[in-house]
């Protein structure tokens, strides 16, 4: 899965999921634009990381929830390496809570994070990657989409709107054979579910059949997958990466 002399944005890559997509981009070759809105400390170290492998990386800071700031970080990156090649569109945040106790900004909040936020970056991302041989888009979504959860009405329309825009992109950027496919993790195990109570990590344990916690790489290993030429037959798809919780 060779991705020699390809650009790759990858938003919300400085932490989490992101940071590993990020990683994973890298060691096969993809120069990275490493995109955080607030962890400076975190991109830059990784940044670092990823050049002392012998990779290209730059750290771009910008709030994707915020139309002309997602517009800065593709316009940086162009700037600084004249191309993009894949668009992975990582960055996310929830506010959890009850319908009847959640305020309407932390409704807005996190659709304007996930959902505008994906649009907006992919709208200013599109007239690059229409360019390219090697056109990617990749929407990091949820299993929350699909299936919904008590408490996160927010997040879970904000990731089922995700899917719905990732077909619509496949069928618009299908003529340029610019690729757009979906990825929905289920529990992955990162610093965040570190800190949730044991008890409430085996109750999920026990709706898994795999009877284990993803990991990060399960999710950037498909990412690097669909980035490569081996996924260039496949666009509006949603790809489970949940242990079996779903089925």
């Amino acid at each position: 899965m060779d991705l020699q002399s390809r650009v790759a944005i990858v938003s919300g890559g400085a932490s989490g999921i992101g940071r590993t997509i990020s990683l994973m981009l890298a060691e096969h070759g993809a120069t990275v634009v490493v995109n955080y809105r607030s962890s400076e400390q975190k991109a830059q170290a990784l940044v670092a990381e990823i050049k002392a492998k012998g990779g290209e990386a730059l750290a771009v800071q910008a709030d994707i929830s915020q139309f002309d700031q997602a517009k800065h970080l593709v316009d940086e990156t162009i700037k600084a390496y004249g191309k993009l090649d894949i668009l992975v569109n990582n960055a996310g945040i929830n506010h959890d809570q009850l319908v009847l106790r959640m305020q309407e900004d932390q409704f807005d909040r996190v659709i304007e994070t996930n959902l505008k936020g994906t649009w907006s970056l992919t709208k200013h991302a599109a007239k690059h990657l229409l360019r390219s041989p090697h056109g990617r888009i990749i929407n990091i979504s949820s299993i929350i989409g699909l299936i919904g959860n008590a408490g996160q009405s927010n997040y879970s329309a904000s990731k089922a709107g995700i899917l719905g825009l990732t077909k619509s992109l496949a069928k618009e950027f299908a003529s340029r054979q610019v690729t757009v496919n979906a990825i929905c993790p289920g529990f992955i195990e990162t610093e965040m579910t570190d800190q949730l109570d044991p008890k409430f990590v085996e109750l999920y344990l026990a709706n898994i059949p795999l009877k284990r916690l993803g990991q990060a790489e399960d999710v950037a290993n498909v990412v690097l997958f669909l980035a490569s030429d081996y996924a260039s037959y496949m666009t509006g798809q949603t790809l489970i990466i949940d242990g079996g919780m779903v089925m």
